[in-house]
């Protein structure tokens, strides 16, 4: 049974669909008495809020005695490499994604052991701090010429190749207790602009995209969680990004690639996207995102997407239960050093 499920206040009290960040490593009490008021689902952590693990576990417990489930979600990207929330001396340095990838253009078998190894150190990592949700893994595939935003964030070039490693990366986290998200669903690599600064534009022919970006997310649309792309496929929608376009949401993302579980939207404060910060969150609500994501922290912004969100809809509910179910409440033991020293050798081959 999911923790979800478990709770006895989650049936009577319906979160606000949305997800928010916090300014800093204490919660300030201006903060607490917003959440209480907003009751969003869940939380996300940047490094701004992570100083050792107990001041994270304090700021972990904070936030969820702010809002009335105790199963809230708390999120981080995790991803290892370039983006890693929680860095030493307190937490360990996890390769690149693509460290992966290039162990399986010489061993395969390696590579996903590789994989699914890391992932598992990183989510008892993770669930030891009481976050229960990481941002990964990225199944977007480089394409030469496009923005570095991705770079070696993914895993491979090969749809195939990143499917297979996709799949090691969240069995990893399941194992140990912990959500994947997949993103940038169906697919950011392709982009000419960082989606941070300003909208970035698709013009490959569905054909293409079908047999490339598309493919990883279609081999993984079995996952619990996805995070949508702010990246506008002019064959699919002239106007909207795909975070806000419900014939991709309704088109692409639940029918072609088939992707069933909980949609939430990348953060809605991403230049991206147009409009004012409540005109985006009721947009991507309004398209199909079951959640919407906001991360900066600031209250004014916040306030704004609170009032334009409605409580969750009963299929949301419906699929953050079914995600709950497959995370593995009683992990699988982990020898961590055992685990340790078997990834830095395989790493170290590739």
């Amino acid at each position: 049974m999911s923790k979800a499920a478990e709770d006895p206040t989650f049936a009577q009290t319906v979160p606000r669909a949305v997800i928010f960040g916090c300014a800093g490593a204490v919660l300030g009490e201006e903060e607490r008495a917003f959440f209480r008021g907003a009751q969003p689902l869940g939380f996300i952590l940047f490094a701004r809020n992570c100083d050792s693990p107990d001041q994270v576990r304090r700021l972990v417990d904070d936030l969820r005695a702010c809002v009335d489930t105790s199963a809230a979600p708390v999120l981080i990207d995790q991803e290892g490499g370039r983006v890693a929330r929680l860095r030493p001396p307190h937490w360990r340095a996890a390769p690149p994604a693509a460290a992966f990838g290039a162990l399986a253009r010489k061993s395969p078998g390696e590579a996903v052991e590789a994989a699914r190894l890391n992932a598992r150190l990183c989510a008892d990592e993770l669930l030891a701090l009481g976050i229960t949700v990481d941002c990964a893994p990225v199944l977007d595939l480089p394409v030469p010429g496009a923005h570095d935003i991705i770079g070696d964030r993914a895993l491979d070039a090969d749809p195939h190749v990143v499917g297979l490693l996709g799949r090691a990366v969240c069995e990893g986290f399941l194992a140990g207790g912990v959500l994947p998200v997949l993103k940038h669903i169906p697919g950011h690599g392709r982009a000419q602009a960082d989606s941070h600064e300003k909208l970035p534009v698709v013009d490959a022919p569905p054909s293409l995209l079908e047999s490339s970006d598309f493919l990883p997310f279609r081999m993984l649309n079995d996952m619990p969680w996805a995070m949508t792309a702010h990246i506008l496929y002019t064959q699919f929608d002239l106007v909207q990004p795909a975070t806000t376009s419900p014939s991709i949401i309704d088109g692409v993302i639940r029918e072609w690639i088939g992707f069933e579980g909980l949609l939430l939207s990348d953060d809605i404060s991403m230049q991206a996207l147009s409009g004012s910060l409540g005109e985006r969150a009721a947009a991507a609500q309004a398209a199909g995102c079951d959640v919407v994501l906001h991360c900066n922290g600031e209250m004014d912004e916040m306030t704004a997407v609170a009032d334009a969100v409605e409580p969750m809809a009963p299929e949301t509910v419906a699929r953050l239960e079914d995600g709950e179910a497959m995370r593995d409440l009683m992990p699988e033991p982990l020898d961590r050093e055992r685990a340790a020293r078997r990834l830095d050798a395989l790493v170290k081959a590739a």
